[in-house]
């Protein structure tokens, strides 16, 4: 059973997705959530820290908390896993492995990998579901020098950014991400089961170690009502760039 300010803060994340508190009006006060909910209020900081990770509300240091979305996200600010994102939020990260195999590097994975083309690169098709619910599709190029160490790893692991950490030591440093919207294919559909051409958050990234050495690429495409992303960025390092789609 989920302990209790995880019941409160998926009642409060529903409640946002209902509408009942629109974006950009404020939630109750902490008081009157504890009264409405018969709990503590240290229970129901609990559970706004966890909307507050997911991206639905912020606030401003002595003011009531204000909805900012109403569906997750998670900022680039920070490079997490999924699983260290679902975590985050309280949730459970799951995942399986659909299909892998090792093939040919093509021109773009020389390029993303900076590697030799043709040297053979472990390929993997995985599903990723947040509570046991398919929401992300990624498909992952390994570099050659990590991809014997990934191919051990078990096909229902919910993090390999964790299990390659635990093994070896290594640490996804840097990321480079590539946003856009695309349509499902067939199988992208089945996978989430969602209609044919219905649209996805496509986001494509090379991820690297803390000197530059690139680790994977990825090509990710997730259900449009799992999950946001946010940017910050200001005048002093502003790391947001926009170009046209292609």
């Amino acid at each position: 059973m989920a302990a209790r300010h995880e019941q409160i803060a998926e009642e409060l994340r529903r409640a946002i997705q209902r509408e009942e508190y629109p974006v950009g009006t404020r939630l109750p006060a902490e008081t009157e959530l504890a009264t409405q909910y018969g709990v503590s209020r240290g229970t129901v900081r609990q559970a706004v820290a966890a909307l507050t990770a997911e991206g639905l509300i912020g606030s401003r240091q002595g003011a009531r908390r204000v909805v900012l979305a109403d569906h997750r996200s998670q900022s680039f600010g920070e490079l997490r896993s999924f699983a260290q994102w679902a975590q985050a939020m309280g949730r459970t990260a799951t995942g399986h492995v659909v299909h892998q195999e090792y093939r040919p590097a093509t021109a773009e994975d020389a390029t993303r990998l900076h590697l030799a083309q043709g040297a053979p690169l472990l390929n993997v098709l995985r599903v990723r579901g947040l509570d046991g619910e398919p929401v992300l599709i990624e498909r992952t190029v390994y570099a050659d020098w990590i991809s014997p160490t990934v191919e051990a790893i078990s096909s229902d692991c919910a993090s390999v950014t964790q299990r390659l950490y635990e093994d070896t030591g290594l640490v996804f440093a840097h990321g480079e991400h590539v946003i856009d919207a695309v349509a499902a294919g067939a199988r992208d559909a089945d996978l989430l089961g969602l209609r044919r051409t219905s649209p996805l958050l496509r986001v494509r990234r090379v991820t690297t170690t803390h000197d530059g050495r690139p680790v994977e690429w990825s090509d990710d495409r997730y259900r449009p009502d799992a999950v946001s992303f946010t940017v910050h960025n200001s005048i002093a390092n502003n790391a947001l760039v926009r170009t046209t789609a292609g």
